[in-house]
């Protein structure tokens, strides 16, 4: 099954005919309700084929699966990857005032005096990658990194930046990146969902909206594994209620989901079949999945792991590894915590970290294992901050003209730096990426035509790059 310009018909619901003409298709002898539901449901004896199995894309893929760090509150550029000199030399002093024509902040006045970056600069690896001293590990694998220093977005604020970074559009109720690259390649794992989302630090301004489904059928959106205790609530059974018991209680829920199916057509019927199939599997995989007593010591040395039950963003990494390991398509991590309009200094310290060594580590591991070359890896926020200052003389506000974003893994250029950003690291000199243009690529390196990978709802092919991206040829290998 090959997701093209793709209609809900595909799946054999949601289509005008089956919605006027379901109750001849609910009695109907040969049973057309019955054939689409084993078109929907394919584990567990519920069918062949289905919306989860394994599916090709578009042309020859050069990954087959995601791990994306979202690192939100918007990660200082000017602190950690983009070096300013210039802005260094003029720290203090009012920028130039036709920088500023037309410029929307989020919060500071125009008049804002400029501000040098906190922390020393120096090159990495045979690349020569410049690279903040507060993320040595990074530098430490800045010859496998595609760094791209000019990303660009439309938002300002956090919850709609963060929104548009993660569906390709501002409102609520798009599918997530997730949600469209499990959509269209499917799962690879019987025991564990497609799309799982792992969070550390505070949550995201965004919420649920960043990983959700949207008007795609919702077993495809992020599954939100917990911190602390079974990843999922309820997942243990129980006192008294053995394994047998709820065997027999799934099977007669789930022929009566299969009548209503039958009658209805309704595709949250079939998504809350396979949620209820998937979780009684949970039970007995999700547990080993994140017990890390079995991982070596040296492994988790690399992470920065001391305590393999403390929650964190380094323990997320690991357990993203360990779950695209176990055939998950995308994995996404969440860690708010960059949002610094004051005390920048230590905030950045702070994050980097919280989150440097074991980013690095991720990165590392995969390509020891041999799974860094089929495995897109993405770290980045929604917006930058600006040259000016905020908060005294140790904040910046949200910048949404240029900041950065470092991918790895399959089909990218290594040791590589994309785009070039002005003096004072407000413009982009050479041409930006925008949030479009960096989904069109990396469905690219999925294998996937973005402008061919959509979705009908009330008669438009919706799609997640909508009517604009282009694919980023530079930074492919």
């Amino acid at each position: 099954m090959q997701p093209r310009t793709s209609h809900p018909s595909d799946f054999g619901f949601q289509t005008s005919n089956f919605i006027t003409r379901r109750w001849f298709l609910r009695d109907c002898t040969i049973g057309f309700g019955a054939m689409a539901l084993n078109n929907l449901l394919t584990r567990d004896g519920f069918g062949a084929t289905g919306p989860l199995a394994p599916r090709r894309p578009h042309h020859a893929a050069r990954a087959k699966r995601v791990i994306y760090m979202f690192n939100a509150g918007a990660p200082s550029h000017l602190e950690l990857f983009d070096y300013k000199p210039e802005l260094e030399k003029r720290s203090g002093q009012l920028p130039p005032a036709d920088l500023l024509k037309n410029y929307r902040a989020a919060f500071i006045k125009p008049n804002s005096a400029l501000l040098g970056p906190k922390f020393k600069f120096r090159k990495h690896g045979a690349s020569g990658m410049e690279l903040s001293e507060v993320i040595p590990h990074i530098g430490g694998i800045a010859d496998e990194i595609c760094l791209i220093r000019t990303m660009q977005t439309d938002a300002v604020n956090h919850a709609p930046a963060q929104i548009l970074m993660n569906t390709g559009n501002q409102n609520f109720g798009r599918p997530s990146f997730g949600a469209w690259t499990l959509y269209g390649l499917g799962c690879e794992s019987e025991d564990l969902p497609g799309y799982v989302v792992l969070t550390s630090a505070k949550g995201t301004s965004g919420g649920a909206s960043n990983y959700g489904s949207g008007f795609l059928p919702n077993m495809y959106g992020g599954v939100p594994f917990r911190s602390t205790g079974d990843p999922l609530l309820y997942l243990s059974n129980p006192a008294g209620y053995d394994a047998e018991t709820q065997r027999a209680s799934l099977n007669t829920l789930n022929a009566l989901n299969h009548i209503s199916f039958t009658g209805q057509g309704d595709p949250d019927i079939a998504a809350r079949i396979q949620s209820y199939e998937m979780a009684y599997r949970l039970q007995s995989s999700a547990p080993e999945l994140i017990d890390l007593s079995d991982e070596p010591k040296h492994v988790l040395d690399m992470y920065g792991i001391k305590d393999v039950k403390q929650p964190g963003y380094a323990r997320n990494c690991l357990l993203a590894r360990r779950l695209i390991e176990r055939g998950v398509r995308f994995v996404q991590l969440f860690h708010e915590a960059w949002d610094q309009h004051a005390g920048l200094t230590k905030g950045v310290q702070n994050n980097a970290r919280d989150t440097d060594q074991a980013s690095a580590a991720l990165v590392k591991d995969l390509r020891q294992r041999g799974l860094l070359d089929d495995t897109l890896v993405v770290w980045g926020g929604e917006f930058g901050r600006t040259p000016m200052v905020q908060g005294g003389n140790d904040g910046r506000d949200h910048h949404n003209r240029c900041f950065s974003f470092w991918l790895a893994g399959g089909g990218l250029k290594r040791g590589h730096v994309h785009g070039e950003t002005d003096d004072l690291g407000f413009n982009p000199v050479t041409p930006p990426v925008h949030v479009n243009d960096l989904n069109a690529t990396l469905l690219h390196l999925l294998g996937f035509d973005h402008k061919r990978l959509s979705y009908r709802v009330q008669g438009l092919d919706m799609r997640l790059t909508g009517i604009a991206g282009n694919v980023v040829s530079d930074v492919l290998a």
